[in-house]
C-alpha cells in the first residue's frame, strides 16, 4: 500500500464506548467513551499513530523514512455497536469487512499481525512479573494477561474457520492462524477475513500496550 494513502477510518458505536478503527492497519484501534463523541475515538487512534508506527518499524514492516498515512482521515462509516462493544472491546464486523482480499493484501497485513505479535512477546519478555493495579484489563498480571491473549487467540482462530486443539504450543497456534489466512479461499468462520485479522491484531497489540504502561 502506498505511503500516501489516506487513513480509512470506521467506527463502532456503543452505549458505553465508541472505537475508532484504521481500516487497513491491523491493530491500530482505539476507543473513547461514547458521551464524547467520535472526534474523541478518532482523537485517540491518531495519538497513537507513532507508538502503532514504532510496532511496524521494529520489525521492518514500516521502513524508517516511510511514513502512513497521507493528509486528514477518510471516515468509511458507522456501525452500531453491541454487548461486546459496550464491555470496551470492538465486537461488530462493518459492511467494509466482507470486501475479498487479494493475496498481496493477505500477506501484507499477515506481516502487520506477526508484527503486533512480536511486539506482545518482546513486551512479555520485558516485563516484571507483578504489573501496578488498575481497572484496565481486570487487575491481572503479566502472565495472567499472557494466558487470556492465548486462549483468545485460539477462541478467534474458531471464528475464522479453524478448529485448534485445546493444548495447542503457543508458536503452533500462530502459525496454524497465519496459514489459515494466507490459503483461506473463502470466508468459512464467522468473522469476515479482513475483520479477523483486524480483531486478533488489535486484542494482541492493546494487551502488550497494557503491560507496558503498568510497568511498576
Amino acid at each position: 500500500m502506498p505511503a500516501a494513502s489516506p487513513l480509512r477510518v470506521a467506527f463502532e458505536c456503543g452505549k458505553t464506548w465508541t472505537f475508532a478503527t484504521a481500516l487497513d492497519w491491523p491493530g491500530w484501534c482505539r476507543r473513547a467513551k461514547t458521551a464524547a463523541g467520535s472526534e474523541a475515538a478518532l482523537e485517540a487512534l491518531l495519538e497513537y499513530g507513532d507508538r502503532y508506527a514504532a510496532v511496524l518499524r521494529a520489525v521492518g514492516v514500516l521502513g524508517a523514512k516511510r511514513r502512513f498515512p497521507a493528509g486528514q482521515p477518510e471516515i468509511i462509516g458507522s456501525i452500531p455497536g453491541n454487548a461486546t462493544t459496550d464491555f470496551g472491546a470492538p465486537g461488530v464486523p462493518g459492511p467494509w469487512d466482507e470486501d475479498p482480499l487479494d493475496a498481496k493484501e493477505k500477506r501484507r497485513r499477515t506481516k502487520v499481525l506477526q508484527a503486533c505479535w512480536d511486539a506482545f512477546d518482546l513486551t512479555v519478555s520485558g516485563s516484571a512479573p507483578k504489573l501496578v493495579k488498575g481497572p484496565r484489563g481486570g487487575g491481572r498480571d503479566r502472565d495472567q494477561i499472557a494466558d487470556h491473549v492465548r486462549d483468545a487467540e485460539r477462541a478467534y482462530a474458531r471464528k475464522l474457520g479453524l478448529k485448534l486443539p485445546p493444548r495447542t504450543p503457543w508458536p503452533e497456534q500462530r502459525e496454524a492462524i497465519v496459514d489459515a489466512i494466507l490459503d483461506k479461499d473463502a470466508d468459512s468462520g464467522a468473522w469476515p477475513l479482513r475483520y479477523g485479522i483486524n480483531r486478533t491484531a488489535w486484542h494482541v497489540l492493546d494487551h502488550a500496550w497494557e503491560i507496558e504502561d503498568k510497568q511498576p
